[in-house]
């Protein structure tokens, strides 16, 4: 199957609408786990595979240097980080950057369930992000 940027976008839309059912089902004021557990049902009881707490192994040189652990990735491709703070800030969208870096996927969706309107943003891999192994 192609991993075109309209598989990436359509896939993205599905998610979304997701992670909005879950904020309006749930409203603010939950931790963040609460919100990624509903959210893994959620896309589980709309035929999406889901693997919460998705390892991504951070390389240099060919050696492993290093492991995180995505919220979930959906599809094998997209993957979900989930926040429950003020504001999304620059560090924020920093750890989705390295995500992506170290997972070599191309969009990572950002998603602040803090207050009564989730906030949530579409990050994509930069092309120079490639192979490069020096992060």
């Amino acid at each position: 199957m192609d991993m075109n940027g309209d598989l990436n976008e359509a896939l993205s839309e599905r998610v979304i609408g997701a992670i909005f059912e879950v904020a309006n089902t749930l409203g603010a004021g939950f931790l963040e786990k609460v919100y990624e557990r509903a959210l893994v049902k959620e896309l589980r009881m709309r035929g999406m595979r889901v693997e919460a707490q998705a390892p991504i192994e951070v390389a240099y040189k060919g050696e492993e240097v290093g492991s995180y652990f995505a919220d979930m990735v959906v599809e094998g491709e997209l993957m979900v980080e989930l926040k429950c703070v003020a504001r999304l800030g620059p560090e924020h969208l920093a750890q989705c950057m390295n995500y992506l870096k170290a997972s070599g996927r191309a969009v990572c969706l950002l998603v602040n369930f803090q207050s009564s309107r989730v906030e949530w943003k579409r990050i994509l891999r930069p092309k120079s992000f490639g192979s490069d192994q020096n992060g």
